[in-house]
């Protein structure tokens, strides 16, 4: 039997022959056509392959959750340009172009992916070792079709309607130039094809490594994670999506939208009846254990992404405050921090004030060359999440470290199931009377719980749900809400207000929350400013010693940064802050609000003499063109049968 030919190097999804004009899927973990599998170990090999395609800096480890994060309420980029970059990169402004280089390696990896993931189904599936009662290798075969979806769900979301292919390249002879697909016939393919695997499959405790017994636990693909992702996919299937009508597109959903929001009810609640995952960690833990490299099977993250130490993912580097260096060093062992990744201005005020989420997701300082804390006068807010910083001093990576932390990106958390199980027992059921609507009220609940100390869960958890609870549009709308709080700063936020069909109401309050406040700041009070008069535009501070506890912050070395109330403004502090400092933390004092203002939603909505803002009817707006365009190359090489729409 011939040895397969595995090429682990990075590789790129290749498209070559235009001069036949094939789309031509070249893979790096490549087998002769007539080679077979013999045992397990060499399967799980391979399969290592499939799992190789997550761990890129071109897609999850960075550009999923940082490049392609789009404004919205939440995640927030600042553009002080009217005009887009040549370059074509600007998509965080929904003003991307087909030529960025971005979209192309995203394109590329999950390509790449779906190509080593396609090989291998085929090869187990083919091999003589291979046996129905055989859960290692049920395991193995639903963990690569898992994957599968992963890449092909996550394309569809930002591209909709795609090429799709279930085989290996090599099978499709002559036919390279893989179809476009509908959108929704992929999604329901792969949910009924998880549904084929699941009930083979292993939940994270039972995974292990040969004969050493490793535990794989969350760092590998398991029964509840592809529940999970049963439950996703039909929410993006159940939910609205931009369709190609007219010149930008129209936001529709398809008539049976409700017969995948019962998919995702049922299988969000087989996770939870599983028991497999709680809320058990505090909600800060969750992410300062990740920046540690600690892994707990049982608890919120059902499916981490596993990178290397000093190999690959930018979490905590364009998460977290900027930390600068000189020429390359830091004076302490954590070393520098881009902190590109940041929020919208005004999500900090959106919390309740006794969320301690809030406290713990946004970051309002960075850390200059010296190591001194210095308040961030800026449009944005630090996404503090995964900071550099949070690693215990010995986990550190260094002080000439940057990039390439090793942080794991939690995929799907429990939390998100709970909240997607809300959802849709409240769409299914027409608010909580139903069957189902006790389970529905306690899932939400546990979220919240864990938002909130024990002394306030009668107020803010079990008087404030009980409220929400009343009709199925206000328990709609605290779940539009909650996993705003929740799931800040990890790129979800736009994807839900997508399928929701909210994405442009909130773009378009947000572009004027904006230039309310500005023109305040130059003295002009638009309609709407009413609203912002109690924001502490004029804050105080002091810099203390590091308290030295990671209750309060968590890197108990850096000195810190104390505000005196940050919620309202004050004249003074008064007693006890006599050497504060006073900083505006909106910094806008002109007549006209600046380019920050004007231009960062600019591919929907802009300010300035050529600006749309003031024809848009917040009853009637257009959508907005979230989804991005097919790469160059993919079109040029596909003889004319690719094209981009809305308005490309």
């Amino acid at each position: 039997m011939r040895k397969p030919i595995l090429i682990f190097s990075v590789l790129i999804l290749l498209f070559t022959s235009c001069k036949k004009g094939f789309l031509d899927v070249s893979s790096d973990s490549k087998y002769e056509a007539d080679y077979v599998f013999g045992n397990k170990e060499e399967i799980n090999r391979v399969l290592t392959a499939v799992y190789a395609s997550l761990m890129s800096n071109d897609t999850y480890g960075n550009a999923y959750f940082n490049t392609f994060a789009l404004n919205s309420d939440v995640e927030f980029s600042t553009f002080s340009s009217e005009l887009p970059n040549v370059n074509g990169e600007e998509f965080r402004a929904f003003d991307g172009a087909q030529h960025g280089p971005s979209v192309q390696r995203f394109w590329n990896k999950q390509y790449e992916g779906i190509e080593r993931a396609n090989i291998f189904i085929e090869g187990i599936q083919n091999s003589p070792a291979f046996n129905k009662n055989d859960k290692d290798l049920t395991q193995m075969l639903g963990e690569a079709k898992v994957l599968r979806a992963m890449f092909y769900h996550d394309l569809v979301v930002m591209f909709g309607d795609i090429p799709f292919n279930t085989q290996p390249s090599m099978n499709l002879k002559s036919a390279f130039v893989i179809p476009i697909r509908d959108r929704n016939e992929i999604l329901s393919f792969l949910i009924e094809d998880l549904r084929g695997v699941a009930s083979g499959m292993k939940y994270a405790h039972q995974t292990s490594e040969g004969e050493s017994g490793t535990e794989f636990g969350i760092e590998r693909v398991s029964k509840a994670f592809c529940y999970g992702m049963i439950a996703r996919m039909a929410l993006t299937r159940g939910g609205y999506a931009l369709y190609p009508e007219g010149t930008i597109g129209a936001m529709k959903r398809m008539a049976d939208y409700k017969d995948y929001y019962r998919i995702a009810m049922q299988y969000a609640d087989s996770v939870i009846s599983s028991g497999m995952h709680n809320l058990g960690k505090s909600y800060r833990n969750v992410f300062i254990d990740q920046t540690n490299n600690i892994v707990t099977n049982n608890d919120d993250p059902m499916f981490e992404i596993p990178f290397l130490r000093n190999g690959s993912s930018n979490l905590g580097f364009v998460t977290g405050g900027a930390v600068g260096s000189t020429e390359g060093v830091t004076n302490h062992v954590w070393g520098g921090v881009n902190g590109g990744m940041r929020l919208n201005a005004f999500y900090a005020y959106s919390f309740d004030r006794k969320d301690i989420r809030k406290d713990y997701t946004v970051g309002y300082w960075n850390y200059d060359a010296a190591g001194q804390p210095q308040v961030l006068t800026d449009y944005t807010l630090y996404n503090n999440k995964w900071s550099k910083l949070w690693a215990d001093a010995g986990r550190a990576l260094g002080n000439q470290s940057a990039g390439n932390t090793g942080i794991n990106l939690p995929y799907m958390r429990y939390a998100d199931v709970l909240l997607m199980f809300a959802e849709a027992v409240n769409e299914v059921e027409d608010g909580l009377n139903g069957s189902n609507g006790a389970k529905a009220l306690d899932a939400f609940k546990q979220v919240r719980r864990r938002a909130f100390i024990v002394d306030d869960h009668d107020e803010k958890v079990e008087s404030y749900t009980n409220t929400v609870a009343a009709s199925k549009e206000s328990f709609f709308n605290a779940i539009v809400q909650e996993r705003k709080w929740e799931f800040g700063g990890e790129n979800m936020r736009w994807k839900d207000l997508v399928r929701w069909n909210l994405y442009a109401k909130v773009v378009y309050d947000s572009f004027k929350e904006y230039l309310i406040v500005a023109s305040m700041g130059g003295g002009d009070f638009m309609e709407g400013s009413e609203d912002y008069q109690t924001l502490p535009f004029n804050k105080f501070f002091r810099r203390i010693p590091n308290p030295g506890d990671k209750n309060i912050y968590p890197n108990t070395a850096l000195p810190i940064i104390e505000f005196y109330n940050p919620w309202e403004a004050t004249l003074h502090p008064g007693t006890g802050w006599e050497t504060a400092t006073q900083y505006v933390w909106y910094n806008e004092d002109t007549s006209m609000p600046r380019a920050q203002i004007l231009y960062s939603f600019r591919g929907y909505i802009k300010g300035g003499p050529g600006g749309n803002w003031e024809s848009l009817n917040r009853n009637n707006l257009p959508p907005v063109r979230y989804i991005l365009p097919f790469p160059n190359q993919a079109i040029q090489l596909s003889n004319g049968a690719y094209k981009n729409q809305y308005g490309y």
